[in-house]
């Protein structure tokens, strides 16, 4: 019997990404994974839209079954203003695209930020860009460009000793780039978030620490995994970006614990995860393999990235096959966990470099079209060899 190889798609923004729906196609890809960007968040999906979105892609060629993402509100992670209503919301939601035949919800749970880079155009030996977050950087952006009040609690006397000396030699044009890197707006949006947004959200988490927010994500699931189970949608939670606290907020998917409690307290199948080798994988502490054959019954779609880490906080987004990340053994685990459980997980590759005419484009930081058709093809090659031999 032939082995099942994973359902290969690319993220799509919507109809303005640059990067086209006949790019993607053309790279091989049998789906996208898409949101609604335009919908504010807590807000109702609507059928009609979703349906508009899912026939301008079966138009081009491609499916959608995956949402990346339907997101939860800042109200709902700290459970205050309007969360209730926007669970409800979130219910109704969940019902309208299971209606339209999608699959996997994608969400996550980090406050206020995304992921976060200090360097979104971290220059390789072989001329390509890539993502980079130093540890340093950052810390000096806290300090003294966002200036959060209270942020030097957060870090050592010698971080900031030598986050000082580092700000001091930085030219303008540096600290200014810094500055646009560490304040980059959500994925979908061309708008970047402001000190004074930023600083106000902060203050909003004032009082809610690991534990609490842990908490309120468990609060959340069971409320929604139900409706999720009804209609037939899995749930499926990104780590966090990079996996470990900023900005003294907590970060609360980030190890094997949070994803064993995140199991714990919601022990439903449609209660899983977006297995991403890259966040998962910015811990050194992580192991990737284990964690596959761990929690694999909860694994609902896959990101494959590959990170290189000094171990001290600092990392940027390797070339897929590079990094610490052995891809070989954790496709070949991916192979023999969708063997056992007769599915082809969907899988997208995440955070392309910028290579080649690119380089002379605008695109969203990581999501370029030529570095993500790199490395599927040395994705798609890896499978297909295990796949053989399987």
């Amino acid at each position: 019997m032939p082995v099942q190889l994973m359902h290969q798609t690319m993220r799509w923004f919507g109809p303005n990404d640059p990067v086209s729906l006949a790019d993607i196609a053309q790279a091989g890809c049998a789906g996208v994974v898409t949101a609604l960007h335009q919908i504010p968040v807590g807000d109702t999906w609507p059928v009609d839209a979703i349906v508009q979105r899912k026939k301008m892609i079966e138009a081009a060629g491609m499916s959608w079954t995956v949402i990346e993402s339907l997101p939860v509100s800042d109200d709902i992670k700290r459970q205050s203003g309007d969360y209730l209503q926007h669970i409800e919301n979130y219910k109704i939601s969940l019902r309208n695209v299971a209606a339209c035949g999608l699959k996997v919800v994608t969400y996550n749970f980090m406050p206020v930020l995304d992921w976060l880079r200090t360097d979104v155009a971290y220059a390789l030996p072989n001329g390509g860009t890539a993502l980079f977050f130093e540890r340093l950087a950052f810390v000096a952006f806290d300090l003294f460009l966002l200036q959060r009040p209270g942020a030097e609690k957060d870090y050592s006397d010698a971080e900031i000793k030598k986050a000082t000396e580092k700000f001091s030699v930085m030219s303008p044009e540096e600290k200014d780039k810094l500055f646009r890197n560490a304040m980059l707006g959500l994925p979908g949006s061309d708008e970047s978030f402001t000190p004074e947004q930023v600083l106000s959200a902060l203050k909003t988490y004032d009082g809610i620490d690991t534990t609490r927010l842990k908490n309120n994500l468990f609060y959340f699931l069971q409320q929604v995994i139900p409706t999720a189970e009804e209609c037939g949608v899995q749930m499926a939670i990104h780590p966090d970006d990079p996996p470990y606290a900023v900005l003294g907020l907590p970060r609360i998917m980030s190890t094997e614990q949070d994803a064993a409690d995140l199991i714990a307290a919601v022990p439903s199948k449609a209660n899983g995860f977006c297995f991403c080798t890259g966040s998962f994988g910015a811990r050194p502490d992580n192991d990737l393999v284990k964690l596959i054959r761990r929690f694999g019954d909860h694994i609902h779609f896959v990101h494959l990235r590959n990170t290189k880490s000094d171990g001290h906080g600092n990392f940027y987004e390797a070339s897929h096959l590079e990094g610490d990340a052995d891809m070989y053994a954790i496709v070949k685990e991916v192979l023999l966990l969708m063997q056992r459980r007769g599915i082809a997980l969907p899988m997208r590759p995440d955070h392309g470099h910028q290579l080649l005419d690119d380089l002379k484009k605008k695109t969203y930081p990581g999501y370029s079209a030529i570095g993500r058709l790199k490395a599927l093809a040395e994705l798609r090659g890896v499978e297909y060899a295990i796949s053989r031999n399987l």
